[in-house]
């Protein structure tokens, strides 16, 4: 028998596919400006924007309204692309850690299309009642360009 038929090896990919949604799930609603279902994706877990932390949903939707800016059609404006995504879970099956590479891009009115921001997430998942949730998601930045149409404090400067 195929090491790939083994219930093990099947609930590894199982948890990796799922784990992979949750991720992609997180910057297809950042940038359709979903910010209640963000914080509900992430409602048990800490959310970590380099370095301003909240916990519980009312705290992490608070937090994405006071720091993303949102424009006239409801979103950031913004286009999230996500690659080298690092997926390791643990050998109980029920925990998991990922790295993913970010690039985040924008575009409106007189503000050319462009990259903004790169950076990783480091996040770490929990299996409960056979789903698997966020538990810790922390964005790192690794290169800054023009943030003035997308954070809320690069608004001032």
């Amino acid at each position: 028998m195929s090491d790939m038929n083994t219930p093990k090896t099947i609930a590894r990919l199982d948890a990796g596919s799922a784990i992979h949604r949750l991720i992609a799930s997180y910057v297809h609603l950042l940038d359709e400006g979903k910010f209640g279902e963000i914080a509900e994706l992430l409602q048990y877990a800490e959310f970590d924007i380099v370095g301003n932390v909240a916990s519980g949903q009312a705290n992490i939707e608070a937090l994405l309204y006071s720091n993303v800016q949102l424009h006239a059609d409801g979103t950031p404006r913004s286009w999230h692309t996500l690659a080298n995504t690092l997926i390791d879970v643990d050998s109980t099956g029920e925990t998991a850690s990922a790295s993913s590479y970010y690039t985040v891009h924008q575009q409106l009115d007189g503000f050319a299309l462009q990259p903004i921001v790169t950076g990783k997430y480091l996040d770490r998942f929990e299996r409960r009642d056979g789903e698997w949730r966020f538990v810790h998601r922390a964005l790192t930045v690794h290169s800054i360009g023009d943030l003035q149409h997308h954070v809320k404090s690069a608004e001032a400067a």
